[in-house]
């Protein structure tokens, strides 16, 4: 373990100058459960103001919950210690983080939504009482209308995964609406669309065709040709997809699609160089969603909670997950007219995705950036953010043993890049340069599997970062690529610099092993009985 820990000089290659110095702080810090010690108290809990309503027998707890059980000063530093072992977004030079769009979230919104009259709210306030937060969903949905052109938007989904499975939700209905469930049991997408496209279909019962691309690198048109039918369902696509590239054929795809009878959506996860560029409906899409929590800013929170907002043409607008927040004017108000917002459930609703209206920090933080960007400051987000790719495009593909598949198509906001030529030329592979690429203090993705770009990473810059910024990305990069050159076996043993070496993935594909809460660790691999 010292080793991982010598200085710079220590190391058998020394990063060139220029190149930032940096060093993960690394505590044994217990769990916060096994930190606990009975009777200690960080906080005074006053006792209630009224009595406590019986509850039931089935559900009263018959001991106390386990929580653990520390004074406050222990809380404060376990947690600061947990913060200064996590390369956070805050703390790197993060493009690394491809088709995630990894960006700036602006401080002073984070004040907006620790205000007690966001903070404090309730679910289950009335609605009189909730009138300047409905007031936020509604006035978001205008923006992101315009943004897409498409008839309403619901920001009820809690994530972008989860604003997925609503379209597809919203397809299942719509084609049952019509008497064409049965019938229409596929789905098409397209290898370097995300993901969560096929899986959330899969999920929903249907086969799901995917597209591999064609020599441009586009999804194959004539394969689309071929697939589309009587069975089709929706094509879920991407554009521009996980490579960067923007199909140019789009409005062809949609029209194949609903020729035959099936419905067009858009997963607009990737929109960052395309905000105020080009709109889903204006391509003939019939539905689209945006991930607030990539490219209105708010934070991605480690996984959660994140936010989704699904868009939908006039002839979704009934099967749109509630509620919705619609504004009506009140007449009869005393002081003369005014508007009030108020809740409903569209008439064939999908339902819920998610408990309750949405996630009202990150919809009030993605209203607060889009506000302060207007209409040209959005447009100016998506140019500047093309610019930044371009020009990183322009530094990697200038490293030794670093290649752009389909070289010859024009980027926007972000690439899949491949160490091919470098693996061939060191065994080096692309995981083992980005957790190199770790001691210098930033990280990198290779892509979803399969693996249709041979050793790939995948950057997206995004509008946040500075020139200086984007060069010591790029310095960093070809420093440890120079490295696999000169010594494979020392990329191939980091990182060094780091909170921890190498974690055994052997137990990430057995559910048997997960532990996802502290009793569950304790029963599967501690030999004690849960508490």
């Amino acid at each position: 373990m010292s080793s991982h820990i010598e200085p710079f000089a220590a190391l058998p290659v020394a990063p060139k100058p220029g190149l930032r110095r940096f060093h993960q702080a690394r505590w044994d810090e217990e769990v916060v459960f096994e930190l606990s010690r009975p009777g200690r108290r960080g906080v005074g809990v006053p006792a209630p103001d009224a009595p406590l309503v019986d509850l039931p027998e089935s559900v009263a707890r018959r001991t106390p919950p386990a929580l653990p059980e520390l004074s406050q000063n222990q809380v404060v530093r376990h947690y600061l210690r947990l913060s200064q072992e996590t390369l956070g977004a805050d703390f790197n030079i993060d493009v690394g983080q491809g088709t995630c769009t990894m960006k700036y979230s602006p401080k002073v919104n984070d004040s907006f939504v620790r205000d007690p009259r966001v903070a404090a709210l309730h679910p289950l306030q009335p609605e009189s009482t909730v009138q300047g937060v409905l007031e936020i969903y509604w006035r978001l949905e205008q923006i992101l209308k315009e943004i897409s052109g498409m008839a309403r938007v619901s920001l009820q989904p809690g994530a972008g995964s989860a604003a997925i499975y609503a379209n597809i939700a919203m397809i299942r209905a719509y084609h049952a609406s019509r008497g064409e469930g049965g019938q229409r049991d596929q789905v098409i997408t397209t290898m370097f669309s995300h993901p969560s496209n096929a899986a959330c279909a899969k999920v929903a019962g249907y086969e799901v065709i995917t597209l591999m691309p064609d020599a441009d690198g586009n999804p194959d048109i004539e394969a689309l040709r071929a697939a589309v039918g009587p069975r089709t369902a929706a094509l879920m696509i991407t554009n521009p997809e996980d490579t960067g590239i923007f199909n140019p054929r789009i409005k062809e795809f949609v029209d194949l699609v609903h020729e035959a009878g099936g419905l067009a959506c858009y997963d607009q996860a990737n929109a960052n160089g395309i905000l105020g560029i080009t709109r889903a409906r204006d391509a003939g899409f019939d539905l689209c969603h945006f991930n607030l929590h990539k490219t209105f800013s708010t934070p991605h929170a480690c996984g959660g909670p994140a936010a989704g907002a699904c868009g939908v043409s006039a002839a979704l607008v009934p099967f749109l997950p509630g509620p919705v927040v619609d504004r009506v004017e009140d007449t009869g108000a005393a002081d003369g007219e005014r508007e009030v917002f108020t809740l409903s459930a569209p008439e064939r609703s999908v339902g819920k995705i998610r408990p309750f209206l949405g996630v009202t920090p990150n919809v009030v933080r993605a209203y607060a950036w889009v506000m302060a960007l207007g209409a040209e400051g959005l447009r100016e987000v998506a140019e500047t953010a093309v610019l930044n790719n371009n020009y990183l495009l322009a530094k990697v593909a200038r490293i030794p043993g670093a290649s752009v598949p389909w070289a010859d198509r024009r980027r926007v906001e972000q690439v899949r890049y491949s160490w091919q030529r470098l693996t061939e030329e060191t065994g080096v592979h692309s995981e083992e340069i980005g957790i190199r690429a770790a001691d210098f203090g930033v990280h990198y993705w290779t892509s979803h599997h399969p693996y249709v770009v041979p050793e790939p990473f995948t950057l997206e810059p995004t509008e946040s970062y500075s020139r200086e910024d984007l060069d010591e990305y790029a310095a960093i990069l070809a420093h440890v690529a120079d490295e696999a050159r000169k010594d494979p076996e020392f990329v191939r043993n980091a990182p060094y610099r780091q909170t921890v070496h190498r974690i055994d993935p052997s137990s990430l594909d057995d559910p048997a092993l997960w532990s996802p809460s502290w009793r569950a660790y304790r029963r599967k691999h501690g030999g004690q009985p849960p508490a």
